[in-house]
């Protein structure tokens, strides 16, 4: 594995920031080299919020933002359906992870099949509303990107989940990203 670069979009409050926090957590544990960082000013909850995710096998010399990622993961359900506005940079043949089911006609489907993009699509919304009656996106977010991009275990997310939170909300985050990892589709690949 060279050099891999995440972007993630959301907006304020919804975990952006957080998801890809313990992705960085995770690769770390499993002794690969990892940064993580924000990009966001004074805005207040629901304002549109970028991430960033590096891993490497070797250590990372860049310190700025990513401009072209390999893959990009939109945690909010609604700018999911705006992909083509979030994906600029997106290297050729680049992953998307949505928020969102898209149908086999969608624009976001058409548009990334004709941009030779893959795509994967979990319903983060209605797998948190069912389990725990909460709308938690950005934990079954980054078990999806797991999935179906193998950049750490499943275990070691669990063991990352564990370190962070305690008692029932580490029940609710270990319910819903067990079966987000379990439904997510590729709907392009």
């Amino acid at each position: 594995m060279g050099l891999i670069e995440v972007r993630w979009h959301g907006r304020g409050g919804q975990g952006v920031v957080t998801g890809s926090n313990l992705l960085a957590r995770a690769a770390i544990q499993e002794g690969k080299y990892a940064q993580h960082f924000p990009e966001f000013g004074p805005e207040r909850a629901g304002a549109p919020v970028r991430s960033y995710t590096r891993i490497s096998e070797d250590p990372i010399e860049i310190h700025c933002g990513i401009y072209e990622p390999d893959v990009v993961v939109i945690i909010d359900p609604v700018m999911s359906r705006y992909t083509k506005d979030y994906c600029y940079g997106l290297k050729p043949g680049g992953d998307i992870v949505l928020n969102y089911i898209p149908s086999g006609d969608d624009e976001v489907v058409r548009w990334t099949r004709n941009n030779g993009y893959k795509l994967h699509a979990v319903d983060a919304r209605k797998i948190s509303i069912e389990e725990i009656n909460r709308e938690i996106y950005n934990v079954p977010m980054l078990a999806a990107l797991l999935r179906v991009k193998g950049f750490c275990k499943m275990s070691t997310l669990e063991e990352v989940l564990a370190q962070r939170f305690k008692d029932k909300v580490l029940e609710m985050n270990l319910r819903i990203s067990r079966r987000a990892y379990e439904e997510v589709k590729t709907i392009v690949g």
